[in-house]
C-alpha cells in the first residue's frame, strides 16, 4: 500500500472491508475518507506479465491523480451515469432527446479541452487548470437531485462538462511531464485503470441502493436517483481536496519555451492524420447511455443494467494498466487497432442481441475496447508531438472526442426512433471499420 504525503490519501488508503462497504450503502458517503484499494496492486496485477522486476516505479503524482480519478468517476458512475434512465423512466423523454442531451453534453467540453490545453502549455499551470475544472463538476453535481424537466437536465450536464472541458487536457499534460517515454503508455493506462475502479464501485454501490430502494420496480423511479446524487457529492469532494493537496506542479525548470500563439503548423502531419482518424470512428461511438437504454430493451431491470455496467467498469480496471504497457512493448498502433476491432465486434454483437445472456458477455467484451485504446491513444499522441506543444495537442485530441460527440449521439437517437434498436450500431461498428482501415494508412512509428 502506497501512503502519500497527505492525510486525505492515508485516510483514503486506509478503508474498511469492500464487502462490508457495499453490503451497507448507507456509508456510502464515507467514502470520501475510506476505500478499499491497494493503488500498488492495481497496477502490479495489470502488468506483471509483461513489466519486467526492476521496472521504475510511476511518479507519486501520477498515482495521486489516479485516487483523483477514481474519486471522481465513482461520484460521475452514481450521479451521471443514471442520467438516461432517468430520463427515459422518470421523466419519460424520447431516445432522441435523450441523445440530443449526451451529445450536447460532450461537444460543451470540446472547444474548452482545446483552449485549457492550449493555455497549459505557456501558463505552465497545468494543476491550477485541472483543479478549477475537478471543481467546477463537482460543485454544480448536486444540482440533479431537483431535476425536474429535461431542461435542467442539460443545464446541469452542460455544466459538468464545463468542468471535464476545462481539465482534461492539463490533466493529461501533467501525467506526459512526469513520465518517461518508455514508462508512459504504463503511466496512462493506470490512470485509465483507476479511473474504472471507481466506476466499477460506484456502480456496484448504486446497484445496491436501488435494490433497497425499489427492488420490485423494474425502471428507475425519482426518489432512488435522488438518493444515488447525494451519495455522490462526498467523494467527488474529496477528489478535488486531494488535487489540491497531494498533486505536484512540475517545476518551472522541466517546462520548455513557451509555444507562439497557434503555432499548429508545428504539429506533425502524423498528428494530424491520426485525429482525423480518430474523428472518423468517434462519430460512429455515441453515448454509453444507447448501451444501457438497449439492455432495457432485452428486458433488464435497472438492477440489472447497474451490474452490467460494474462488469464493464471491471474489464476496464484489470485491463487499462496491461493495454498500456503493452503499447509501450508492441506499438501505439496494433493496441489502437484490436480496440476499434473489438469495438465494432461489440457493436455488431448489440444491434443482433436478443438474449439476456448475450447483454452480460457484450459488456464485459466492451471494457476491452477501452482497455486497450484509451492508454495507448494517450500515449501515441505524446509519442507525436514535441513537449512543450503537449498541453495543445492533448486539447486537441481530446476536442477530436468530443467534437463527434454531438452529431455522433444524435444520430444514434435518431436512427433508434427510425429504424430501431439496432440501426445505431450498426453505423458505429461500420465507422469502425472505416476508422480502422485509415489508421493502418498513417505511416506512425512507436
Amino acid at each position: 500500500m502506497i501512503f502519500y504525503k497527505c492525510k486525505a490519501v492515508k485516510l483514503l488508503a486506509s478503508s474498511s472491508n469492500s464487502s462490508h462497504f457495499m453490503a451497507e450503502p448507507q456509508n456510502v458517503v464515507a467514502l470520501a475518507y475510506s476505500i478499499n484499494i491497494d493503488i500498488k496492486a492495481v497496477e502490479r496485477t495489470s502488468v506483471a506479465q509483461v513489466d519486467h522486476p526492476g521496472a521504475a516505479p510511476l511518479a507519486p503524482t501520477v498515482r495521486a491523480l489516479g485516487v483523483v480519478s477514481l474519486l471522481n468517476d465513482f461520484s460521475s458512475e452514481v450521479a451521471v451515469r443514471t442520467l438516461p434512465l432517468f430520463l427515459a423512466n422518470v421523466l419519460g423523454v424520447r431516445i432522441s432527446i435523450v441523445g440530443l442531451i449526451e451529445g450536447l453534453a460532450e461537444s460543451t467540453a470540446t472547444l474548452l479541452k482545446l483552449v485549457s490545453g492550449y493555455l497549459s502549455d505557456p501558463l505552465g499551470k497545468k494543476k491550477g487548470l485541472a483543479l478549477t475544472g475537478y471543481g467546477f463538476s463537482n460543485l454544480t453535481k448536486p444540482l440533479l437531485y431537483f431535476a425536474d424537466s429535461w431542461g435542467l437536465v442539460l443545464a446541469v450536464r452542460f455544466l459538468d462538462r464545463v468542468g471535464k472541458g476545462i481539465r482534461t487536457a492539463p490533466r493529461d499534460a501533467l501525467i506526459a511531464a512526469l513520465t518517461s517515454p518508455e514508462l508512459r503508455g504504463r503511466a496512462f493506462g493506470f490512470n485509465k485503470a483507476m479511473d474504472k475502479t471507481g466506476g466499477f464501485l460506484g456502480v456496484v454501490v448504486a446497484a445496491v441502493v436501488l435494490y433497497m430502494t425499489q427492488s420490485d420496480a423494474f425502471t428507475m423511479t425519482r426518489e432512488s436517483y435522488q438518493w444515488l446524487v447525494l451519495l455522490a457529492v462526498l467523494p467527488g469532494l474529496a477528489a478535488v481536496g486531494i488535487l489540491a493537496w497531494c498533486v505536484a506542479e512540475p517545476t518551472q525548470a522541466s517546462i520548455s519555451k513557451r509555444p507562439a500563439p497557434l503555432a499548429w503548423s508545428e504539429m506533425d502531419r502524423r498528428f494530424w492524420a491520426f485525429i482525423a482518424v480518430l474523428t472518423i470512428f468517434m462519430l460512429g461511438n455515441s453515448s454509453d447511455a444507447f448501451l444501457m437504454l438497449r439492455a432495457q430493451t432485452i428486458g433488464f431491470s435497472t438492477i440489472e443494467i447497474f451490474l452490467a455496467v460494474a462488469a464493464f467498469s471491471l474489464v476496464i480496471a484489470l485491463t487499462s494498466t496491461k493495454g498500456g504497457t503493452l503499447s509501450d512493448v508492441l506499438g501505439r498502433r496494433g493496441l489502437i487497432i484490436a480496440g476499434w476491432v473489438i469495438y465494432a465486434t461489440i457493436y455488431l454483437g448489440f444491434a443482433f442481441a436478443s438474449q439476456r445472456w448475450h447483454i452480460w458477455i457484450l459488456y464485459a467484451g466492451y471494457g476491452l475496447y477501452y482497455g486497450a485504446f484509451l492508454g495507448a491513444s494517450s500515449a501515441l499522441i505524446a509519442d507525436l508531438v514535441p513537449e512543450r506543444l503537449r498541453g495543445t495537442a492533448y486539447g486537441i485530441f481530446n476536442a477530436a472526442l468530443g467534437v463527434a460527440a454531438l452529431p455522433a449521439s444524435v444520430i444514434a437517437g435518431l436512427l433508434w426512433d427510425w429504424y430501431g434498436p439496432a440501426a445505431p450500431f450498426l453505423f458505429g461498428a461500420a465507422l469502425a471499420v472505416l476508422a480502422t482501415i485509415g489508421l493502418l494508412l498513417i505511416p506512425l512509428r512507436r
